[in-house]
Order: structure tokens, then sequence, then C-alpha cells
């Protein structure tokens, strides 16, 4: 089923990432025993899953890592890390396979000889009896006969195998009633009921079903009309639905999927009532004599444990599963808190409608201040408050932390690490802060050179730090907090910082800067995210080719964020990351030069004042005993020649950003106002300054300022001896 697929594909990712996690955590701490249960549970869930899903493929290879983690679960394996490395490995290639099922796409030859590879390392932590093979994780090649694999089956109906989960008598469903129902499509041939699961008669709950169906099915039918009929039942059963004339090894592998280590059994009654042909029969019996009849190869059941609240779907019975636990009332009326899976396209379409919804509400409160009517003012001011608040609440559905970003770069560490040769752990502060998803989805690259280049580059060997008086272990911390309406994400490390000395040789030689050109220290540092700069005397597989750092910038610029970087030599280096919260929509201060209007980020507004003209050779001004450089508007985006006459009063607007106040000097103050973010066109977006617009409810346009820019080009500019007063 089309819809299953989607979900068992984010599901099963999301297990990955989970499985990950804890074998990285189990790597740091062996003995902790709630990490191995997580991790087990991991595996079995994909495993399951993947069963339901019929990716049979994944199934079968899933459970060998399932295996090992039994044996881990059950004290009979130390966790090592070479073990990790391997299970690690498995989870990599259970990724590919997911690549190669949702493309529907047949695994290729390379992908299947890495399978084996994985396997084969896997082994000695398997049972003895547990030897893996490739051979089944596959259906064979077309054309090539494996046992008789590739031969077709004689019946021309459909072969159905259902397994019910344990629940659906709760929710109102008749088996009886799903067997008429498909009767009514075509000719239902034959059905045989299957009771394996049966418990004994103490145990049997009269609320819980335990029941699956084979059967044989004709009529003028496709795939997608059988499955329609079971579509209400998604995740509450296995389905497996094998066309007429399937070949031979299909045939096999649903059978090893349903009835693992009883094939031959299943088969036989099969062929009692007569849903196999005898000639049929013999070429199943062959090819499944061919296969390695082991558990890791065969067994494709979906046995979730009951009660468990982190699984994918509910369970699904297995010959040898023991009958489900029968939830207690106290626990079935325990509160929870309903989840719903929602496509990130509905989402971000809600958010484009909700910001078309605040533009055109501020266009109805300029229509109505316009006509004057007092109760259609006060209508209107109800209605811009039930605006914001829709506005807040799907801003804040797209919110999603930054932990799970987080920890993705503990594989990242664990693998550089060994590859560079170097000891180095990674801690995660503030994982639980909160950012738009767009924002997140577009970090990750910047964040993944940054954490490799401070590995690479920041953190010595561990010789070196011993003589230094160091632990021989290096240290990288990823940060996140809150910090004036921005996020601040910083990338810490205990190496031996910066060598500006280094740097500024660098750039002469390259011609960055002149010989004589006297730098700061924090423009000495800057220098490293200049286009083709490196320092790097050897160049390897991670740095050293002069190719990030520039691009680093570029991307947390695209996002209007800045990045700057501060090192303490001999201690170590950080990079510190500002990016706003949003790129949809933010409350912004509305100021204007003429007829023109511009927004500033609200949150980066800290005071406004009435500005004394000054002459036009000062560009900056005493504030409260401090030098505050200002830059004027008109100056930047006016028309050339143009100046405000003597008569127009000015204002100062003090902005903040990154622990850095500066002045923007303005003509009126409009106020606060939503912004809608809109892209600038292709011939405004080369101008620095700039980092959107949005539409006013007079149907004009105003530009929305890219306050860090502006600070960036004014701390470069005439008034840069102020800058360490403004530190």
């Amino acid at each position: 089923m089309e819809t299953l697929k989607d979900v068992f594909l984010v599901e099963a990712r999301d297990q990955l990432e989970a499985l990950e996690t804890t074998l990285l955590a189990l790597e740091r701490d062996p003995g902790d025993e709630a990490q191995i249960h997580s991790a087990f549970r991991a595996a079995h869930t994909i495993k399951g899953s993947s069963s339901m899903a019929d990716a049979l493929g994944i199934t079968a290879f899933t459970h060998n890592v399932e295996n090992v983690l039994q044996r881990m679960r059950d004290g009979e394996l130390v966790v090592e890390s070479e073990l990790v490395s391997a299970l690690l490995g498995c989870a990599d290639h259970v990724r590919v396979l997911l690549d190669f099922f949702a493309r529907d796409a047949a695994t290729d030859e390379p992908t299947l000889s890495q399978g084996q590879a994985l396997l084969a390392r896997l082994q000695p932590w398997l049972e003895p009896d547990q030897a893996p093979r490739l051979a089944a994780l596959a259906p064979a090649p077309a054309g090539v006969d494996s046992h008789g694999g590739d031969a077709r089956l004689v019946s021309d109906a459909w072969h159905i195998s259902l397994r019910l989960g344990p629940e659906i008598f709760q929710r109102g469903v008749e088996p009886v009633g799903l067997i008429r129902y498909l009767a009514g499509l075509g000719e239902l041939v034959r059905v045989l009921p299957i009771t394996d699961a049966l418990p004994p008669p103490e145990q049997m709950d009269a609320e819980l079903c335990y029941l699956g169906f084979e059967m044989a099915f004709r009529g003028a039918v496709d795939r997608a009309d059988i499955e329609d009929a079971f579509t209400f039942l998604q995740g509450e059963c296995a389905l497996h639905i094998l066309p007429p004339h399937s070949s031979v090894a299909e045939l096999g592998q649903l059978l090893q999927a349903q009835a693992p280590g009883r094939e031959a059994e299943l088969a036989q009654q099969l062929r009692q009532v007569d849903m196999l042909d005898p000639h049929d029969e013999a070429l199943l019996s062959e090819w499944l004599a061919g296969q390695q009849p082991v558990d890791a190869l065969t067994e494709a059941v979906a046995e979730i444990e009951a009660g468990t609240d982190d699984l994918v779907a509910p369970a699904v019975l297995a010959a040898d599963a023991p009958a489900p636990r029968r939830p207690q009332q106290a626990e079935r009326s325990a509160p929870t808190h309903a989840q719903l899976r929602v496509d990130a396209d509905k989402l971000d379409r809600l958010v484009d409608l909700v910001g078309e919804l605040v533009i055109a509400g501020a266009a109805a409160s300029v229509i109505a201040a316009r006509v004057g009517r007092e109760d259609l003012n006060e209508a209107l001011s109800v209605l811009s408050g039930l605006i914001g608040d829709m506005r807040d609440s799907a801003m804040q559905m797209r919110m999603v932390q930054i932990g799970a970003t987080f920890n993705r770069f503990q594989r990242v560490v664990r693998d550089v690490s060994r590859e560079l040769g170097k000891e180095i752990e990674l801690l995660t502060e503030g994982g639980e802060t909160e950012l738009d998803k767009s924002v997140v989805e577009k970090i990750g690259d910047p964040l993944m050179h940054l954490v490799r280049n401070s590995m690479d580059h920041g953190i010595e060997s561990a010789e070196l730090r011993l003589t230094r008086g160091k632990p021989a272990r290096g240290r990288v911390t990823l940060s996140a907090r809150h910090e004036a309406g921005s996020i601040l994400i910083q990338i810490r490390d205990d190496g031996g910082g910066l060598d500006s000395e280094k740097i500024l040789a660098k750039a002469v030689e390259r011609q960055l800067v002149q010989p004589k050109q006297q730098l700061t220290e924090a423009e000495i540092q800057q220098l490293i995210f200049e286009p083709g700069f490196s320092t790097a005397e050897q160049v390897t597989e991670l740095s050293g080719r002069g190719v990030g750092m520039d691009v680093v910038r570029r991307n947390i610029q695209a996002l209007r964020g800045s990045v700057t970087v501060e090192s303490w030599p001999g201690q170590g280096c950080a990079f510190t990351i500002r990016l706003p919260l949003t790129l949809a929509i933010i409350d912004g201060f509305r100021v204007g030069i003429g007829d023109s209007h511009f927004v500033i980020p609200l949150d980066m507004v800290a005071e406004c004042l009435q500005h004394d003209r000054q002459p036009r050779s000062c560009d900056y001004i005493n504030l409260r005993g401090k030098l505050l450089p200002f830059v004027r508007l008109r100056e930047l985006f006016g028309d050339e020649g143009d100046s405000a006459a003597p008569e127009v009063a000015e204002n100062l607007v003090v902005v903040r950003h990154g622990g850095q106040q500066v002045g923007i000097v303005v003509e009126k103050l409009y106020g606060e106002m939503q912004a809608v973010i809109k892209p600038l066109g292709v011939m405004f977006q080369g101008i620095k300054g700039l980092a959107g617009c949005t539409l006013l409810g007079s149907g004009e346009i105003a530009v929305i300022l890219d306050i860090p820019s502006l600070i960036a080009q004014l701390m470069r500019g005439p008034a840069s001896h102020a800058a360490a007063v403004l530190e």
C-alpha cells in the first residue's frame, strides 16, 4: 500500500537515527542496559515494519542486527568498539536499502556485495548456527536459476497473505466481514485460516485476535484494488499480495516471512487445500532446500512488543510469539498526547497562507483608518489579534529542536577521530533550543564543516596535548541558545587555537592584505573566511584545499545570519553562528526616508532617539558616555545627490546584534508591524544591507534591512576606531 510505504520509510529512518544514537552511547558506556534495550527495540521495529511494508530484503538483513542485539541484551556479548562499528555499518546499509525501496528499484550488485561483506563482518557475534548468507536478501535475478526460484507458479489466482493485528476486535473489525467484502470483488477460490498464533486456552483474551489467512482470489482487479479493501487496517495488519503466476522464489520468500522455520509445513497446508499445485510444491521444496535454513535469513516476523510506546506499528503475532498482554483499564484511561505526522509541504503552504492573511489584515486596517468608523476599527483590532495568534501558532508548528541535528554529529566525530588517529569526544548543550525547520535543514552542512575543521585543525594529537598539560582526549562542544530574538550556535574546541602570525603571513602571501597593513586580532582571524584561504601544509581528504570556510560564511549569510570566530592561543577556538528564528514572518519596526519604507527586525531595535543634525563628516555620537557609530539610510539607499531638506527632522534608531550596537538615522518612524518576508528580485540580490522585502497594507513595498551586514560594513568604515569602545 502506497500510504503504508510512505509511513514505513519515515518511521524506519527515524528508528535508524535512534539506533545509531544508542549504539554511540553504548560505546561510551557499555554497561548501560537501557541503551541496549533501546537499540534492540529500534532494530526490532525496523524488522517488523519492513515486513508489513513488503520490504522483505530489509527484514531479513535487519534480523541479523537484531540477533546480535538480542545476545547483547541477554548478556552473552560484551559491547566493544569493533562490534559497534560493525552495527553502525549495518545501519548505514539499511539506509541504502531504504533508498532502493523508496524508488521501487532492485538492489544493485555493489550494494548486495556490500551487504555480504557486512554480514561476514557481523559473523563473529552471531550464534554458530546463524551463519548469514546474502542469497535470501533479494529475489533471484530474472533468468537465473536459483534452485528453481525463477520458475513461475501454475496458479492463475492472486495469493493474499494476511495476518491480523491483535486489537482489531476492539475497533469493531470482523474477519468474516473482510472475507465477504473481498469475495464481492471477484471469486474467492480458497481460504486457509492460520491459527498458529493461538495461545493456550488459559492465556487467551476474548478481546484480542490471533488469526491470519492465506487466500486464493480471482477477479478482474489489480493490486491497488485488493489493497484498497484493507486500507482502513493500515498499521493494524501485515498484508502481502502475490500476483498470478508469480515466481517460486517470491512465494518462498513470502512463506519465510509468514512462517519462519516452518515454510515447508505451511506449503503442505496450502497443497492440502488446493492452493498450491503439486508441481509448484516440488519446485518450492527445491527452492527452500537451497536456502540457508537459519533464522538470520528467513525470519521476517513483525512481532513487536506489546505496551511499548516508541514502536512504529501494533504487534503482529508470530507462531511462537507469547500472547499479548491485555491493557488494564487504568492504562486505557491514562491521558495521552496524540501526535499527527503532517507533510512538510502542507505546513509550508499553511505558513504561506497565514503570511498572505497578515498582508490582507494590514490592508484592511489601512482602509478602516481611512473610513474612520469606530466599530470597524474595533472589529479589525480583534481580527488583527487573532491573525497574530494564528501566525504565532503556525510558526510554532514549524519549530523543531536542534538537538536532533546535534546528535547526528556524534557519529561524525567518532568516525573522523578514528580516521585522524585522535581521541575526541563531542559534548552537546541546549539541544532543546527550537528554531524554524527550514533553518535546521540548511544549517547542517555549515555545522558539519566547522565540526570537521575543529577536529582536523583545532584538536592536537594526544602526544602534543599531554606535553601541553592537557588531557589526551580532545573535546568539541556544540551548543545552542536563544539570544535577543535570534539563535546562537557555537562550535568550541579545546585545541591549540588559531595561529594569527601564520594566518597573517599566508594572507600577505596571497595578497589578501598589504605587508605593512595593521590589522586587529579579530580582523586577522576573520581572514580564514576568505575564498581559497588555507594554512594547511598538506592536503588531506578532510582539509587543505582552501574550499569550505568561505562557503560556510556564504551559506550562513544566505540564512540572514552571521558567523564569527574567537581564538585563545593554546586553549581553543570558538565559531559563533547567529541565525534568525524563522525565515517566513517577523515582527518588524517600520521606518522611512522620503517616500521609501524600510523594516528593521524588531528584536534588534534597542531604542529610538531624536537626532540632532550632525556635520556630514561626523559618523558617531556620544550616547550616555559611549561612542555610537551611525549610518544614514538616505546616504546608503537614496538617489545619488539626494539630500533631505534642512527642516526635515531626523531620528536615530539604535540597533544591536552580536554584542555590537550602532545607530541608523531615518526621517520617519511608523511603528511596529508584522512583516511577511519576500525574496528580492535578481537585480537587487547583490546589494549589501538588504535581507528581503515585504508588502505593506497600502500596497507599497518596504525593504527589510540586513542589520548584521550593515553593522559589519559600518565597523569596517571610518568609524572602525570606535569598535573597541563598543565591544
